[in-house]
């Protein structure tokens, strides 16, 4: 008996670490719909400062509890001048190009925490008075852990009295449930959203700072903790405090026990849970619907229009460079434009779901290692010609499509997004585990062209048939009668419902589309590197295709191509210099700032009327 009530203890101490890290990102996003990637940064940075502190100040309870509150103090202020300087230059921007500078700061504090404190994991120092366990009927549990239940039902009522009790939580509840609204009663949102930022980012730097004596400081804290962030607040409801604690307490407890009875589930377990509380409440357990359903794409308003006679032109010049390119480069940069056209496919494909659709995927590399994997297994196990594998491929995940965008479809949003993100991780979570058929971790290796294509300059040609034809062939739909409906389901779902046009039906076409193509593009990536690991359908690559895509911009069509191309030269370059992640972060950061609308973007809002 006293296993289990250690266990379950266990699992509120665990509970409570979440809830710190997820009420500070619940509370930003709640405010400025902002979703900030670099949070987990800010828990890191709690931890690591708290070593600081805490290895400074001289032994004892009142120094280690002085510590861990001004490194939370310390991070706010990290959060505070981050939100002044960079963020709030990006208000008017669409949203998701705030998540890209998000990431661009995640790498350059990645860079700045291994200069400052080193690569090696640092070892937390123990809690003085809590340093030993209590026998709960022969089952022992740290006393630490006991100050860590605590912290968070005190956290969560200091929330609430501050929230509900104060003129500050007003303020901050009226921008929650309408923020055009209080703005146009004269709030003052600029500090509004700053002082939102600053408890947020304290809260994250506590949450890291009291997780110290239990796990230490690490580089790899920031992300493991922000996906589990996210999935709390998801879970929870967007914005609701409550429900964060409460989600919180649940994952925390279904960890705990469910690593007894099943120990392969620990690594999908958070995700299997968000997805089957989003099928059935598709606003989290305490969230609400808002009056007008929020979607963090920013796209609704751009206008795609076809190509004109001068744009078709520049793309027969551009078909003609790629042709010739195996002339005038060489083995090397043949291999990375092979690259980049599959990145390109890929990006094209989450596009033509992002912008004309706008629905924003978080888990498009379950579709992209979807296809990799769909090829692979079939010339490791069937010996199965390159040419049908490649055919298959799209045509396997575009019936996974059908099966994740049936459930998908129904949410919008965050909502749809995270959802995206919880089939994704379950289906990295099958590959990674299921060794003895995938090959788990160590992937699965010697998956090579057919005889004929395996040549760098026949594979190049074969590539960009399959991606060029791709890419057009997305283009072209974009711009038929499926294509202009979808984008007036985007702009007013009521207007075209009341017309009789049916919403989801049009939005899980696309779906199943973007999938099949971009397992098409998955399908070449594994003959291009004559192998497939997990990682492709991890939630990094899900983010790399975003990234390409709002990268490149989402006011034209040759947005994704551009930002492909840009994001896998900058990667390719970069990664061989010391400290390349500070390094791409500042580039990213730059960009974002000097182009708000894409580097295609950009460039046409400034020459495209020469090409009309």
């Amino acid at each position: 008996m006293g296993f289990y009530i250690v266990q379950f203890l266990t699992g509120l101490s665990h509970a409570s670490g979440l809830f710190l890290v997820a009420c500070g990102l619940s509370l930003i996003f709640g405010v400025s719909r902002i979703v900030n990637l670099a949070h987990g940064s800010f828990y890191m940075v709690g931890a690591y400062v708290a070593y600081v502190l805490i290895s400074y100040f001289p032994t004892g309870v009142f120094s280690f509890w002085t510590g861990i509150i001004l490194s939370a103090m310390a991070v706010g202020l990290i959060g505070f001048i981050l939100e002044v300087l960079l963020l709030r230059r990006l208000y008017q921007a669409p949203e998701l190009f705030i998540l890209f500078a998000t990431f661009g700061v995640v790498l350059i504090i990645q860079d700045l925490s291994r200069l400052l404190f080193g690569a090696e994991d640092i070892l937390g120092p123990l809690s003085p008075g809590m340093d030993g366990s209590i026998d709960i009927l022969g089952a022992y549990l740290p006393e630490y852990d006991i100050a860590l239940i605590l912290i968070a039902p005190l956290i969560l009522i200091g929330l609430w009295l501050l929230l509900h009790r104060t003129r500050w939580g007003v303020l901050v509840r009226a921008a929650t449930d309408d923020r055009e609204m209080s703005d146009a009663l004269g709030v003052n949102q600029a500090w509004l959203f700053s002082s939102v930022f600053f408890l947020g980012s304290c809260l994250a730097g506590l949450g890291g700072a009291v997780q110290l004596p239990k796990g230490g400081a690490n580089l790899l804290m920031d992300l493991n903790v922000i996906a589990s962030a996210f999935v709390v607040v998801v879970v929870g409801g967007m914005g609701s405090i409550p429900g964060a604690y409460l989600a919180a307490v649940i994952i925390g407890e279904l960890s705990s026990f469910g690593v007894l009875v099943f120990p392969e589930s620990t690594l999908v377990l958070m995700f299997l849970v968000m997805a089957i509380v989003l099928v059935i409440r598709p606003h989290g357990l305490l969230g609400k619907a808002e009056a007008h359903e929020h979607t963090p794409s920013g796209v609704a308003e751009s206008l795609l229009r076809p190509a004109s006679f001068r744009l078709k032109l520049l793309g027969l010049v551009l078909l003609v460079l790629i042709l010739l390119m195996p002339v005038l480069v060489g083995s090397f940069q043949l291999v990375l434009l092979t690259e980049i056209a599959i990145f390109a496919l890929a990006a094209m494909s989450v596009y033509f779901l992002f912008g004309p659709g706008g629905m924003v995927s978080f888990g498009h590399a379950a579709f992209f290692g979807g296809g990799a994997y769909a090829a692979a297994l079939m010339v490791h196990y069937a010996q199965t010609p390159m040419e049908l594998a490649l055919l298959l491929a799209p045509l396997l995940t575009g019936l996974l499509a059908v099966i994740i965008g049936w459930f998908c479809v129904r949410l919008s949003g965050v909502y749809f997004a995270m959802l995206t993100l919880a089939f994704a991780q379950i289906c990295w979570s099958i590959v990674f585990q299921w060794g003895e058929f995938t090959g788990g971790d160590d992937g699965i290796l010697s998956i090579w062209p057919s005889q004929w294509a395996d040549d760098k300059i026949v594979f190049y040609y074969l590539t960009m048939v399959l991606c060029v034809g791709g890419i057009l062939v997305l283009r072209y739909l974009i711009f038929t009668p499926f294509g202009y409906t979808l984008r007036a389901c985007r702009d007013s779902a009521l207007r075209v419902d009341s017309i009789g046009i049916n919403l989801r039906r049009h939005q899980w076409l696309a779906f199943i589309i973007a999938g099949a193509f971009t397992g098409l593009a998955g399908g070449i990536y594994v003959f291009s590197k004559g192998s497939v690991f997990p990682d492709e359908m991890a939630i990094p690559r899900s983010f790399d295709f975003l990234y390409m895509v709002l990268l490149g911009g989402v006011e034209t069509l040759f947005g994704p191509v551009v930002g492909s191309a840009a994001f896998t030269w900058l990667h390719d370059k970069i990664a061989r210099i010391d400290f390349w992640q500070l390094i791409l972060g500042l580039i990213f950061i730059f960009l974002v700032v000097a182009f708000p609308q894409g580097i295609a973007g950009s460039i046409y809002g400034r020459f495209g009327k020469y090409f009309e």
